[in-house]
Formats: structure tokens, sequence, C-alpha cells
């Protein structure tokens, strides 16, 4: 496929005019993604930070989590270090004290992040879980931060109780597209998914759902999985990339080159121009410290700093000084 130049600039200007890539058109422009190298690439990156710059600004939203429960979950993820299917070296806990939790929220406000999300291993959480999932909730709210959870599949009056103690937003990331899903995970179908986030949006929530990348799925796949949260209407769209976990499914797998990742990014925002796209897991390992900026420069206006569920992150100290270096500002940085 050869395109003229200035075709990514021109697909630019017609979706912030309203015209949403779908069906041939859609088509087209990720062939286009998945082949830009050189000066199409830099096209396509020079549109795709200028879009992100007019619909959400110069600003960098920063957030960070806790592992509060990790291990034994009961789903199969072929990626994932927590899985009671696969042998890894993962951590095993079960729910922190929700001082600890508020503990680990304090140090990341003082990093600068303003999102702080509660994290737990398993489908679901019941009994004394939920009970402390209440608590934290409660303790990060306490602090001036926003309070996110990300635990699987809740019913709504799970959401509304959550939400009286203090929660904003919710987590729950769709992993892939509906037509690689099976090659993923068989423990769940996908529509269980899918109907938690509706939950959460219905539940007045501001709902991150994103997925993550350098699975196996092919390109028109991760357009497939932009669409299907475009439809969704999720705000936020953390972006992950595979860090190949030792007795997972995935443990061979190589991790993606960055400029691969980048056109994620890009292709990514192309089909979702008004959402916050917010860099997560994998970012240490596919762009490393030197590098692990580029991708505001793709489109995405979010970083996800310090550590992740059971990897290590890049230095967050490190990405504040450097977002400022880079001529972008941080959004609601707490100094107190």
């Amino acid at each position: 496929m050869t395109i003229g130049n200035q075709f990514f600039d021109m697909t630019m200007r017609s979706v912030l005019a309203g015209r949403p890539l779908a069906g041939e058109a859609l088509e087209r422009f990720t062939l286009a993604v998945a082949q830009a190298s050189g000066p199409a690439l830099d096209e396509l990156l020079a549109a795709a930070r200028s879009m992100r710059v007019e619909r959400l600004g110069r600003e960098v939203s920063l957030c960070a989590i806790v592992n509060a429960k990790s291990g034994r979950c009961s789903e199969n993820c072929a990626f994932c270090a927590q899985s009671a299917h696969f042998e890894t070296d993962a951590p095993v806990h079960p729910f922190m004290e929700p001082a600890e939790v508020a503990r680990a929220a304090r140090a990341m406000r003082d990093m600068g992040a303003r999102r702080f999300g509660i994290v737990t291993s398993g489908l679901t959480p019941s009994g004394e879980d939920f009970r402390r999932l209440v608590e934290s909730v409660r303790a990060v709210a306490a602090l001036g931060m926003e309070a996110d959870a990300s635990c699987g599949v809740l019913g709504r009056a799970q959401f509304e109780e959550l939400k009286a103690a203090g929660l904003k937003a919710y987590h729950h990331n769709l992993e892939t597209a509906r037509s690689f899903f099976p090659q993923i995970c068989t423990t769940h179908d996908y529509e269980e998914d899918v109907q938690a986030v509706r939950d959460a949006v219905a539940a007045g929530l501001y709902v991150c759902s994103g997925g993550i990348f350098g699975l196996g799925e092919s390109w028109n796949q991760r357009a497939e999985l932009a669409v299907t949260l475009r439809e969704l209407g999720v705000p936020s769209v953390p972006v992950n990339f595979l860090s190949p976990i030792p007795g997972t499914p995935m443990g061979s797998r190589t991790p993606m080159a960055p400029e691969e990742a980048l056109r994620i990014v890009a292709l990514v925002r192309f089909i979702l121009p008004n959402a916050h796209i917010r860099i997560c897991g994998g970012r240490q390992t596919v762009f490393g410290q030197q590098r692990g900026l580029e991708p505001l420069e793709a489109g995405a206006s979010g970083l996800m700093i310090g550590d992740y569920l059971t990897t290590g992150g890049l230095d967050a100290a490190a990405d504040r000084q450097g977002i400022l270096d880079a001529g972008w500002e941080i959004e609601d940085a707490h100094d107190d």
C-alpha cells in the first residue's frame, strides 16, 4: 500500500471535523499505521500529537496503583503473572490493611499522582475483601486524591457502596479485541467484561478501560478493540504493552519494539480523539527510562508512575521532571 504525503494530517483533520474512522476508511488507515516508517511515521506521530493537544491540551495526567491483593486469581489470562493456573514468581498476599493502601497513595501523591488505583486479583471481591476495599477507597479519598479501583466484575449495589465511600473511577480492561479474546482467556466470557464496563458507566463513574498489546493480535484487532471502547463511551483508555512473565503462556514472547508501540498509541488516538490515553504496564519494558516519555509525543495524555502490579516501573521523580523539561504540564499536581 502506498499513501501520499500528508495522509495522516488529512485524516486527523477529518476526525477532528467529526468524521470518526469506520469501515473501509478505518481498514485503510490501520494498514497505513501498521506500515508507517521513516517520514510517514514522523507524520503519523506529529498528527496524533496535534490531535491530543487540540482536544486535551498540554496537561499530562499522572496516576499510580497499589497491588492491594496479589495472586491466586481464578482466571487464566495468558499474560498474567497472578493467575493460579500458572507457576510464576509473582507475590501472593491477602488484601492489605487500608492504612497500608493509604501510605502507598500518599507516597505517589507526593510524586504528582492525581489518581490512585486500588487493584485486586480475582474475578470479584466479596466478604472481608470488599469491606477492606470500601475502607481503602475512603482512606485514599481522604488524601484529596481521585480514588480508583480495579477489582474485576462488580454489581450495581457494590458500585453504589463504593461511590458513597468516595470512589471516583472504576478500571476494568477488556484486554484485547473480542475476536482475539478466546486465545487469551477461557475462564470467562468477553461479554462479562463488556457488561462490567457498561455497569460502571451506568453507575455514573469515570471509567478506565483499555487493553494490553503485544499478545499476538493483528493490527485490525487492535483497531477493533479501540472501536469497542469508542462504542462503550469510556473517557479513559489505559494502553499496556506485554512484559513477558516466565511461567505464563506469553513468557517466551519478545517485547515489541518502541516504534511499534508508538504506532499503537497513535492508532488509538485517531480512533478515540477525545479519550485520555494513559500509558501503563510495560512502558519500562518497551521504552526504558531514556525513552519512557516518548508515548506523549504519539498522542498519549497520561502516564502511570511508580511500580506496576508484579513488575517494577520507571523512576517517578525522573518521569515528573522529564515531563516538565519537555514542555508539558502536570495535571493538578499536589504540592502539599
